[in-house]
């Protein structure tokens, strides 16, 4: 698409409706009102005609039977406003080249140029003129000077009733398509809003039968996501629960194992799938970070006992920068998400910085960076997905699952947060966490 046309063109489907409902109404306004005045014009010009015919042959007439001492008297009364008699010969000129000119000498030529023979010829000027020369029973030259209208002229009032109409027609057309697109509005709403815990409003199921089955249909697709989502939940909480007891039993035959490399390596084993499932079953319960009641909190209080449980475990973690002012979060989902950022961060870079700030408009952004090896700019987004690995950085011997970016986005979205990841200028890694809306 041409970037020009598609900046004159505009994006939202209630502003396109509005454009081409308003200029089809406006053009066919338009254009009914041009055939109005047109077939009005060509009315008035064939009345004006059989006007001119009828009152032309008359005081024509009249002047002849008049003495000529007389004549001079009629002249004005005679007089209309788009002709007038002159008592002489008048001015010549060359052929008529107007067509209204044209029919209004053929007009008069009908009604009096049978007894009259006249000639007929334009008049200099800048308004279309004509004159009619003849001359009287007694010789007397007389010269009709024309200056044919093409119709009635319009009212005054008429552009005030324009413009009343245009007005109108904006009003119904921004009525119309915010009849129409209200209903997809509300879809998008409702869309945007169901997030992780699936709880997001039900849409009406009223209005037109179209907009009643769009409704019902995304209903039940949020019934159909929620009862998939609780299954897979089920599935991997019974999954856990039926692990932990062959586990634990290997655990124990570990323990009696009489040799002491192959124990270490089947009891390393084993934490790894402890660790696995339990993240997997956290990972399924992320629910719950939507479900948690936002509170007022103390944001300064929490980072700083986080970083503190992080010094006391003798780990480099640090803060910098403050709050100042108490937010309206999910405490437990927020320490949740900065912990597992933290924990990265001292996996892969030895020590994590957490800067925090607030800006002016209720956003508030938690920066937790370090300085490991960093992740190419194309897996950025990649990292994101559930168990999915960096061959070249993160492998098993790290402890990690694969699952503690998934479970923080997870958690992020639930909050209606954005979590992303930057790579730093001097190798490191920046994941940024923004909240919205805090105030």
């Amino acid at each position: 698409m041409n970037p020009s046309a598609s900046l004159r063109w505009p994006r939202t489907l209630f502003a396109r409706l509005t454009v081409i409902l308003f200029v089809g109404l406006a053009s066919a306004q338009a254009l009914s009102f041009w055939l109005t005045r047109t077939e009005r014009d060509q009315t008035m010009t064939n009345v004006m005609m059989g006007y001119i015919e009828r009152e032309v042959a008359s005081s024509v007439a009249l002047l002849d039977h008049l003495p000529a001492d007389e004549r001079a008297q009629w002249l004005p009364r005679l007089a209309r406003r788009s002709y007038e008699f002159i008592l002489g010969p008048g001015i010549t000129g060359g052929p008529l080249d107007a067509q209204l000119s044209a029919r209004v000498a053929q007009s008069i030529a009908d009604g009096i140029g049978t007894r009259y023979p006249l000639t007929v010829n334009s008049a200099p000027g800048d308004r279309e003129r004509l004159q009619v020369h003849l001359k009287l029973s007694d010789g007397t030259p007389l010269t009709i000077d024309m200056r044919p209208m093409s119709g009635a002229p319009l009212s005054r009032w008429l552009v005030l009733v324009m413009l009343l109409q245009l007005a109108v027609l904006v009003a119904c057309c921004w009525f119309a398509v915010r009849l129409a697109t209200r209903p997809l509005h509300k879809l998008a709403e409702a869309a945007d809003t169901l997030g992780p815990d699936l709880k997001a409003a039900r849409l009406p199921e009223d209005g037109p039968s179209e907009v009643a089955r769009a409704a019902r249909a995304f209903n039940s697709m949020q019934d159909r996501i929620a009862m998939y989502m609780t299954e897979r939940m089920q599935i991997l909480a019974a999954i856990s629960h039926d692990l932990q007891t062959p586990i634990t039993r290997m655990r124990l035959r570990v323990d009696t194992m009489e040799s002491e490399a192959e124990s270490v390596k089947l009891r390393q084993d084993l934490q790894e799938m402890e660790a696995l499932v339990k993240e997997g079953v956290t990972y399924a319960r992320t629910l719950h970070g939507a479900t948690e009641v936002p509170l007022r909190i103390d944001p300064d209080a929490l980072f700083d006992s986080l970083v503190c449980d992080y010094v006391d475990a003798d780990q480099a973690v640090s803060l910098q920068g403050h709050f100042g002012a108490p937010l309206m979060t999910r405490p437990q989902a927020l320490r949740r998400i900065v912990g597992n950022l933290v924990d990265n961060a001292l996996k892969f870079g030895d020590s994590a910085q957490i800067d925090v700030a607030a800006s002016p408009d209720g956003h508030a952004t938690i920066a937790v960076s370090d300085r490991g090896p960093g992740i190419p700019a194309e897996s950025l987004e990649a990292v994101f997905q559930p168990f999915y690995r960096l061959e070249a950085s993160r492998n098993r011997s790290t402890g990690g699952t694969g699952l503690g970016l998934a479970i923080a986005r997870q958690l992020a979205l639930a909050m209606d947060a954005t979590l992303s990841l930057h790579n730093r200028v001097g190798g490191g890694l920046e994941a940024r966490l923004t909240l919205k809306n805090l105030h």
